[in-house]
């Protein structure tokens, strides 16, 4: 009959195995994640300044809305675009207008992530916080935010005027 600290010394090193898989699997996920990541962030680089200028912007959007004369408006999960004179909050895709509105008309400064999430109707949860971070994160980056203290974003000197 097998002793109770043999059964016990057996069963730690089956666990231990099992959590040293388990990290390996995790390294391996991780890494694809980050593969993942850049190459969404090198596509959207990539969409966002296209080689051919502004032309070859202006060309695009009249073959994919030819019915539609003017500036045609985003739809969502779209590009944001980086903010140049003359463009205006119309371009984005709704949640990006919405939080553009908030912080521009509801503030004189700057908001924090939880703040623009309340405002705009959702639950301060973790997750519905992080995705308006990487919202308001993508519109600093382009230059339609500013975030200076981290965190806290205001709107930027072009887009509405602001800070």
């Amino acid at each position: 009959m097998p002793s109770v600290m043999g059964l016990l010394e057996e069963r730690e090193r089956a666990a231990r195995q099992r959590v040293e898989v388990l990290q390996a699997e995790l390294r391996e996920a991780e890494a694809a994640l980050g593969r993942f990541v850049i190459a969404r962030e090198t596509v959207g680089q990539v969409l966002a300044e296209p080689s051919g200028g502004e032309d070859a912007v202006v060309t695009v959007r009249e073959e994919r809305s030819a019915p539609v004369a003017g500036a045609v408006g985003a739809v969502p999960g779209s590009v944001v675009p980086r903010w140049r004179e003359g463009l205006d909050a119309g371009v984005l895709a709704s949640d990006y207008r919405r939080i553009m509105a908030i912080v521009t008309e509801l503030v004189e400064e700057a908001m924090d992530c939880r703040q623009l999430a309340v405002a705009l109707g959702l639950e301060p949860v973790p997750a519905k916080v992080e995705g308006v971070r990487s919202k308001a994160k993508r519109l600093a980056a382009r230059g339609w935010l500013v975030e200076a203290v981290p965190g806290r974003f205001s709107v930027a000197a072009g887009p509405g005027g602001g800070s």
